[in-house]
């Protein structure tokens, strides 16, 4: 590790020194979260990088496994406004986003604002929900801001929007175009639970409430720990394997990877900083104060399986974005 970062001018341990001190509040965090969700590290995991990144979730996986309660639970720990928003075919962007109302007394309309102004938001089944109210939602989490009818309002911050997509029923459902899925920093898919969990979960929720939570952070230290993710220290070496690894998606035979014929489009340059920002972030929830090549492999999948569209020929042959992603990380060397 290099001691001396010239693009901040600071001295990169006293950066460690910080990340390890800003970072304390993050075992903590997973401690309550820990009284109420059994096992889904993966998934708390990555509900605190979008927040330590600024990024938004698309979350796949069967009913049931708590997706609501954690995204819940989380937002009594840090002491935010939470709504949970169940996407029907007949939901309207302004049962979303809000509405003027007109009051015939003095001819005036007045603003309701609706539950897209909270901090976090958890769409639920968002596929269900036609384009227009998609288009409403995903509007409001590139630009954090609202517009009803001449007025425009500026979201909550933090802004975290998690979306859920049912894998198995798809019947009554508009899939998400591409490129509005591109905007979600992540993509993760929750698996069920193991023996040991299910069991533990079985004796902790039949027939009690959930154990209450405590708030152990605030917002600002929320803010605080962002900018400090910010400043993490990330060495040229590893820059330079993001930009590879992001390229490699749309020019594979440049890397020797034959998987030209299985790749209809490759990774965004969103692909890009979203790497590098949520990178910082898993380097900062390890207590940190630089990102390593593992950083990388660790977020890597949730940013890319989604980015990459793969060709029929790959459909006919059973193989998924995930498989795509997967062989560009065997191949492209790690500094």
């Amino acid at each position: 590790m290099p001691d001396f970062n010239p693009k901040y001018g600071q001295d990169i341990k006293k950066i460690n020194q910080e990340v390890k001190e800003a970072s304390l509040f993050i075992q903590q965090l997973k401690a309550e979260l820990s009284k109420v969700i059994v096992g889904q590290r993966y998934f708390m995991d990555r509900l605190l990088i979008a927040l330590l990144a600024n990024g938004h979730i698309l979350i796949e996986g069967v009913p049931g496994l708590a997706k609501t309660l954690a995204v819940k639970t989380l937002s009594k720990c840090i002491q935010t406004k939470f709504q949970r928003i169940q996407f029907t075919p007949d939901l309207l962007p302004a049962d979303l986003i809000g509405t003027l109302i007109y009051n015939p007394k003095d001819g005036t309309f007045t603003t309701k604002k609706g539950p897209i102004f909270s901090n976090l938001i958890l769409a639920d089944e968002i596929n269900r929900a036609p384009a227009k109210v998609q288009s409403a939602l995903l509007e409001s989490m590139q630009e954090r801001q609202v517009t009803i009818g001449d007025n425009t309002f500026l979201l909550d911050d933090p802004f975290l929007v998690l979306a859920t997509q049912n894998p198995i029923e798809q019947e009554g459902t508009y899939p998400l175009p591409e490129a509005q899925v591109d905007r979600f920093m992540l993509k993760i898919k929750i698996e069920y639970p193991d023996k040991k969990e299910e069991k533990e979960i079985m004796e902790r929720m039949a027939g009690h409430e959930p154990a209450e939570v405590k708030s152990v952070v605030s917002l600002d230290d929320i803010i605080k720990a962002r900018d400090i993710t910010g400043q993490i220290y990330m060495d040229d070496k590893v820059k330079d394997y993001i930009v590879d690894l992001v390229y490699a998606t749309r020019t594979p035979e440049e890397y020797n990877i034959d998987i030209k014929n299985f790749i209809a489009y490759g990774a965004s340059p969103r692909a890009s900083i979203y790497l590098n920002i949520a990178s910082k972030a898993n380097a900062f929830i390890q207590g940190r104060g630089y990102v390593t090549p593992e950083d990388v492999k660790t977020v890597g999948m949730d940013i890319l399986r989604h980015r990459v569209i793969v060709t029929y020929e790959a459909e006919a042959e059973e193989m998924t974005s995930e498989d795509v992603v997967k062989k560009v990380f065997d191949e492209i060397e790690v500094p």
